[in-house]
C-alpha cells in the first residue's frame, strides 16, 4: 500500500470486464493483472457481466477472487431485441457473488431504428434491481433524457445505483444525483477532449463519486491508445483529485466508501 503519513491509499475499481482482457503478454495468467492492480493500490474490483450467456463462465473465473465482485445484466447493444424478464434477471443475480444489476441503459450510438425493446429492457432491470435491493450499473449513449425518463418512471431512486464511465454534463448529472444515483469516472475524465465531464467532476458532491477502468477499454492518459488495466484506475483517481485541488488519498478514501455503501449493502 502506498503510505504517506499516516494515510493509506486504497483504491475501487467500480467498473471493468475481467474476462474481455487481451491475457497475451501475461501467458495468460490473470493473478499478473490483479497483482499489478494490487501494486497501484486497487484492492477491491467490480467485474462487470454485459450478457447473460456469459454469466456462467464469469463466476467460474473470478470465483477463487475474494476481492473480486461481480454483476448481472445486458448491455444495451447485446442480443437486440431480446427482452428477458424480471423473473429471469432476478434468478440470474442471485449467485453471492453478484452485487448489482447491470449494465444495463439505453444506447443510440450503436443501434437504431424502433428501441422500445431498449426501454423494456432497461425498465426490467429496474425491477429486478428493486427486488433483490442491489445497486444499479447504468450505460447511456446519445439517450440521456429517455435514460432519466426511465430512472424517473420506474422510482429507480428507490433502489439507486450508478452511471457508469460518465460522459455527459452537469445538467444531466443533476438530474441523476437528485435520484440517488451515483457518478462514476473512466479514463475519458482524463482525455483534452473532456472539459465537460471535467466540470462533473470538479463540481459533483464527493460523497457521490466513483473512479473506474471499464478495462479494457478507454484508457487514460498517459496510456490512451493501450488497453487499458484496473491498476490504471489510479491514474483516473489521481487526476480527479487534482481538478478538486485535493489528495489522491481522500479520493481514494472516499471513492472506496461510496463503493462499499452502494454495492455491498445487502
Amino acid at each position: 500500500m502506498d503510505k504517506r503519513g499516516d494515510c493509506i491509499v486504497i483504491l475501487v475499481d467500480s467498473h471493468c470486464h475481467l474476462n474481455l482482457l487481451d491475457l497475451t503478454e501475461y501467458n495468460g495468467d490473470l493473478d499478473k493483472v490483479l497483482a499489478h492492480a494490487d501494486s497501484c493500490d486497487v484492492k477491491k474490483l467490480l467485474c462487470v457481466n454485459t450478457d447473460f450467456s456469459q454469466l456462467p463462465q464469469l463466476i467460474a473465473y473470478t470465483e477463487r477472487y475474494p476481492n473480486i465482485v461481480l454483476s448481472a445484466g445486458m448491455h444495451p447493444n447485446e442480443q437486440p431485441g431480446v427482452i428477458p424478464s424480471v423473473e429471469e434477471i432476478v434468478e440470474y443475480a442471485s449467485h453471492p457473488k453478484i452485487v448489482a444489476i447491470g449494465e444495463t441503459g439505453l444506447d443510440y450510438f450503436r443501434s437504431e431504428g424502433d428501441l422500445s425493446w431498449q426501454w423494456q429492457r432497461f425498465k426490467n432491470h429496474i425491477e429486478a434491481a428493486k427486488q433483490l435491493n442491489k445497486a444499479l450499473i447504468v450505460h447511456t449513449r446519445n439517450a440521456k433524457e429517455d435514460t432519466l425518463r426511465i430512472l424517473q418512471e420506474c422510482n429507480a431512486q428507490e433502489v439507486g445505483g450508478v452511471l457508469h464511465c460518465f460522459t455527459e454534463d452537469w445538467a444531466f448529472a443533476q438530474g441523476v444525483l437528485a435520484l440517488n444515483f451515483y457518478i462514476s469516472f473512466s479514463g475519458i475524465v482524463t482525455f483534452k477532449s473532456a472539459p465537460a465531464i471535467q466540470e462533473v467532476a470538479r463540481l459533483a458532491p464527493l460523497d457521490k463519486i466513483l473512479v473506474e477502468t471499464d478495462s479494457p477499454y478507454l484508457a487514460p492518459i498517459p496510456y490512451r491508445g493501450k488497453q487499458n488495466l484496473p491498476g490504471y484506475v489510479r491514474n483516473v483517481a489521481q487526476f480527479v483529485a487534482d481538478l478538486r485541488q485535493i489528495s489522491l488519498e481522500e479520493i481514494a478514501k472516499v471513492t472506496t466508501e461510496n463503493f462499499e455503501r452502494m454495492f455491498m449493502r445487502y
